[in-house]
């Protein structure tokens, strides 16, 4: 039986119902494997993405107006959806299109708007064609429609789809998008009892080396506290953005999260955010905001007001590990780049983004230029590979 169904843009995530939307985003039932790595993914969540509109942080003045497609059957219920965005740049990816950006203008061509299928300024593998468990088929092929007919209606040069799971980007590519592969660094939890049990699988070097810098970071004048849930009040959000404010204004120039998205993420995704706060004589002087999955955990923001040597990898890394090994979770993400994460027992894993482009000649262009860039990708991470500083097995 043939089953009817539409697609439309939705300009605000709160004209969906969350109910809805989360059936389609983290569907109950779904299996690791089935997701592609992770059961509940929080960037995809509903109450996310709303507190990223709701706050102003995306918006049409940030250059990220939302335009989520949407599918729906006949009787109206949400069967499958995407995070979906108008970019009039790009920034706040982590997946660098500015070289083909600028070929495009010096074709003659105008590359902004474009469609990017994404979780703003989450540099997250995850899934991003949101399908419910029970949709009918043909419900991927219409969001794909609806990409495609957002990018004519829109005047924009193409569609990006960025950090997709493995499932989903091989998906897009049997579909006609062109794959391209980057790398990130993960901890990837080998079963270990606590952060001892996996400094033991260390070789000698990196072990002593990593217990210095940890003891260099605190000292005996900072504390570090982890706060989860109801622990986490406004104080701590305020001294937190003021972190994020002084990080990002010195290193990107732009901070792109207003005060007011930390409140409505305490509110609404309190039990899966994990702060970690440094406290130097009486006061928070650095702190580390994480969100938790079924599977992993995720580091997302990092500032602090002092200067202090190796303070970044014990808020950010080793913290993270711990935390990461107490609650059980397979792997630690800790946020895009960071060769120097090697060092500290992150292995490198691939990424993946999908592509596709109105002109038939760029998409030939870009097509031949990233089944060159592929293989040097796959030698940097086998090269990574190399390096990690486990202990060589006897």
């Amino acid at each position: 039986m043939t089953v009817t169904l539409s697609v439309r843009a939705v300009a605000k995530i709160a004209d969906l119902a969350a109910e809805a939307w989360d059936a389609c985003a983290n569907p109950s039932g779904l299996t690791a494997d089935q997701s592609g790595g992770e059961r509940f993914d929080p960037f995809v969540a509903h109450a996310f993405l709303k507190a990223l509109e709701d706050s102003r942080s995306v918006s049409g003045r940030s250059g990220w107006t939302p335009a989520h497609v949407v599918v729906e059957d006949a009787a109206g219920r949400l069967v499958a959806c995407a995070p979906t965005y108008l970019k009039t740049h790009s920034q706040g990816e982590y997946v660098f299109d500015h070289s083909w950006a600028e070929a495009y203008r010096r074709a003659g061509g105008r590359y902004y708007p474009k469609v990017q299928v994404a979780v703003p300024f989450t540099p997250v593998t995850g899934r991003r064609l949101l399908v419910a468990a029970d949709a009918p088929a043909g419900a991927r092929e219409a969001l794909v429609a609806g990409w495609r007919a957002l990018r004519q209606a829109a005047g924009a040069s193409s569609i990006h789809v960025t950090f997709p799971e493995r499932l989903d980007h091989a998906w897009l590519a049997g579909a006609g998008f062109l794959s391209r592969v980057g790398e990130q660094f993960h901890f990837v939890n080998q079963g270990y009892r606590d952060f001892d049990d996996f400094l033991a699988a260390l070789a000698s070097r990196k072990r002593k080396a990593i217990k210095r810098e940890r003891r260099e970071a605190l000292g005996d004048d900072i504390a570090v506290e982890l706060l989860t849930g109801n622990a986490i009040n406004s104080g701590h959000w305020d001294a937190f953005f003021a972190f994020y404010m002084d990080t990002g204004s010195r290193k990107w120039g732009r901070p792109y999260l207003t005060r007011d998205f930390f409140d409505r993420i305490g509110a609404s995704l309190a039990e899966r955010t994990l702060l970690v706060m440094a406290k130097q004589a009486g006061r928070y002087v650095a702190g580390a905001l994480n969100f938790i999955g079924d599977e992993a955990l995720y580091g997302r923001n990092w500032g602090a007001l002092i200067e202090r040597p190796f303070l970044h990898f014990e808020i950010c890394y080793y913290q993270a590990i711990e935390f990461a090994i107490s609650r059980g979770l397979a792997r630690v993400e800790a946020g895009a780049q960071g060769e120097h994460k090697l060092a500290r027992g992150y292995r490198p894993v691939p990424t993946y983004s999908a592509h596709e482009f109105a002109d038939p000649g760029f998409h030939r262009a870009v097509a031949a230029y990233l089944a060159s860039e592929r293989p040097a990708v796959g030698e940097a991470i086998a090269e990574y590979a190399d390096r990690l500083p486990f202990r060589q097995a006897d």
